[in-house]
């Protein structure tokens, strides 16, 4: 059975009391409380430094058996390298977050490129020859010269997802490139309606056997969570 996995991109908001975390959680049961809500979290700490494996043994210890860590990938291979030459630090990288897999909790590993990155064929059909296959592996472009069927044909090849990135300036095209899903929901308000529509097409996504990984905006307001848990409840509910 296709598997719905929603979440925010981080949980480490003392912002977020009342509304969503007890008055008088200590912060460092954050992670926790937040995994009895929601069954995914966004690492985005990854982007900028490599984790320690204490770390990761803690965040498995302290979540339960169907929670999953999507984990943006490191700025060096996405940013600093643009995709090229990675394969010395890839598997280094990777190492890092291998306990994760080992406990069955890894989600996707997203690879988010730089606003100013532009479509390069020959680059991205060289990363994904280099990205290990048992790897599930997302990517957000946010320049739209990468929108085209070259690119989505690519990613399908290779089973690889688009992320659909939605923002105040940018939305990327709904398009299904693997064998599950994956969603940024980004803007900082979503209407009743806009959440009716999310909830309609995470239903079809499921309905066809596909998993699903959505995460709402992390800010120091807890709104993105309410609305994390607020979906996750209404597509469970609708799917028995």
């Amino acid at each position: 059975m296709a598997q719905l996995h929603v979440g925010t991109s981080g949980w480490a908001y003392a912002g977020w009391k009342p509304d969503f975390y007890p008055a008088k959680l200590a912060q460092k049961n954050f992670l926790q409380y937040y995994s009895t809500q929601l069954n995914t979290v966004e690492v985005n700490f990854t982007f900028r430094q490599l984790v320690k494996e204490t770390t990761v043994a803690k965040w498995i210890a302290e979540t339960p058996a169907n929670f999953r860590f999507g984990i943006k990938a490191h700025q060096v291979i996405t940013h600093i390298k643009r995709l090229k030459k990675t394969e010395d630090f890839l598997p280094r990288f990777m190492n890092t977050v291998a306990p994760l897999a080992e406990a069955g909790k890894m989600g996707p590993i997203l690879f988010q490129l730089p606003p100013n990155m532009k479509v390069d064929v020959a680059v991205l059909e060289e990363f994904l020859g280099v990205v290990p296959r048992g790897v599930t592996a997302a990517f957000e472009f946010r320049h739209e010269s990468w929108f085209t069927d070259q690119i989505f044909d690519l990613l399908k090849k290779h089973n690889r997802a688009l992320c659909v990135a939605e923002t105040e300036e940018r939305v990327t095209p709904d398009v299904v490139t693997a064998d599950f899903a994956y969603y940024r929901y980004r803007k900082p308000e979503y209407s009743a309606e806009e959440r009716k529509q999310m909830v309609g097409r995470l239903r079809e996504h499921l309905g066809v056997g596909r998993d699903v990984f959505a995460y709402f905006k992390h800010e120091e307001t807890p709104q993105g969570a309410i609305y994390a848990v607020e979906v996750l409840r209404e597509v469970g509910a609708g799917n028995g």
